[in-house]
């Protein structure tokens, strides 16, 4: 998977482990061990000695690297100030102009996997804002030495970044780069479009034809690795991602879930109308109505290339900004309907606790974990249908209030 969300990659390897007693010895003896424990698993996958002690020479744990695994911010962004960022004036100026600066490389691309240029350019500016990123040293770090720390100390990420270790080793044994090009956000995100080792395995492209899958210094394979990818996790072509639409007065806000996926004539239908512009273009389209701030804010009525946009990074989030950033980039104006940015995000504590009130109540049966997932959603649901609120499954501030006076 291509990870969510954050600032990654291109910088050049720096220290690394032996893994020979002839050589230094690294002040951690127990990473030097786990670095030899760990041989087995590269050489199961087909990367050869000489590979693995390249990679590895030099290498120790990063604080850094944990420093950024364990960081827990106490208060949550809200979606609107996500998106303002995300979607910024610049971000959508500079956009443009890798537009027409990549004109034929994207017609290339898109004659080849028939997916929107403009999803993959905001695609890469959500990423690495068009590479930018890749030149920033404390955004970028030796993809071995991060992956490794990881795989060493953080029991959380411990199975995954081992995963992604190997996937690593095995690029540079391909030669698609040199150790000194492997670089990588703390936790693994490498590139222009900011792939995952294994993804980058799986879906990496050579479009350029140099004979090496590139995506620090190639912003053709980056972009073309980001259309193959989203190719093959079913794009349809022709399509949008979804649309902003308006509500009508009395309506049911129990259909906006997961699981009430109506064609657009049947939304039609029920009063659901696009915002300030003609009909919906395909009536028989299948979409699920999303309120990513709640009944107060803007809605939206979600098609499959959302969804498969989400499976680049599933935070809901990201996948609206792509879209929206990506309807800038063609011509599109802001979203016309207001945010609710009087109303607080909840923090992860609240999370719990609203978790916690909502099991105690009897309407949720799910871990306590402040995931607001689709069983907290309807848990939410519930109790606002019992206590006569508006039905939207949202988690805000106000609702928490509301449980704890309960």
């Amino acid at each position: 998977m291509v990870l969510p969300k954050t600032l990654r990659a291109l910088c050049a390897l720096c220290v690394l482990v032996p893994l020979t007693a002839s050589g230094a010895v690294a002040a951690d003896g127990g990473f030097s061990r786990w670095v030899s424990d760990f041989w087995p698993a590269a050489r199961s996958a087909g990367v050869s000695r000489a590979t693995f002690e390249r990679a590895f020479r030099g290498v120790s744990p990063d604080p850094e690297v944990l420093e950024k695994a364990r960081y827990q911010p106490e208060f949550a962004q809200p979606i609107w100030t996500y998106l303002a960022r995300a979607v910024s004036d610049e971000r959508i100026a500079n956009g443009r102009a890798m537009l027409e600066r990549y004109r034929g490389v994207l017609d290339a691309i898109e004659g080849t996997y028939k997916v929107d240029r403009h999803v993959l350019v905001a695609i890469w500016g959500m990423e690495s804002s068009y590479g930018e990123a890749l030149t920033n040293p404390r955004m970028v770090k030796p993809l071995i030495r991060s992956l490794a720390t990881l795989a060493y100390e953080d029991e959380r990420r411990g199975r995954y970044a081992r995963t992604q270790l190997v996937a690593a080793l095995k690029l540079l044994e391909r030669g698609d780069v040199d150790p000194g090009g492997l670089t990588g956000s703390w936790a693994g995100a490498m590139g222009h479009t900011q792939f995952i080792p294994t993804t980058f395995e799986a879906y990496g492209v050579d479009f350029d034809g140099d004979g090496h899958r590139n995506i620090w210094q190639s912003p053709a394979d980056a972009l073309a690795s980001a259309a193959n990818y989203l190719h093959r996790s079913g794009w349809v072509p022709g399509k949008t991602w979804g649309y902003e639409v308006a509500l009508p007065r009395g309506f049911d806000f129990r259909l906006a879930d997961s699981e009430t996926e109506l064609t657009l004539a049947e939304w039609e239908r029920r009063g659901i109308r696009r915002v300030s512009a003609p009909a919906f273009p395909r009536p028989d389209d299948l979409a699920i109505l999303v309120l990513p701030a709640g009944a107060e804010g803007p809605a939206f009525l979600m098609l499959r290339n959302h969804f498969v946009i989400r499976r680049y990074n599933n935070a809901l989030a990201y996948a609206l900004a792509v879209g929206h950033l990506a309807d800038r980039l063609r011509g599109g104006g802001p979203f016309e309907q207001s945010w609710p940015v009087a109303q607080r995000p909840l923090n992860g504590t609240e999370r719990e606790e609203l978790q916690r009130l909502l099991a105690d109540a009897g309407y949720y049966e799910g871990s306590i974990d402040g995931q607001i997932g689709p069983r907290s959603v309807a848990a939410i649901r519930a109790y606002q249908t019992a206590s006569g609120l508006t039905p939207d499954g949202h988690a805000a501030a106000d609702l928490l209030d509301t449980l704890r006076g309960g």
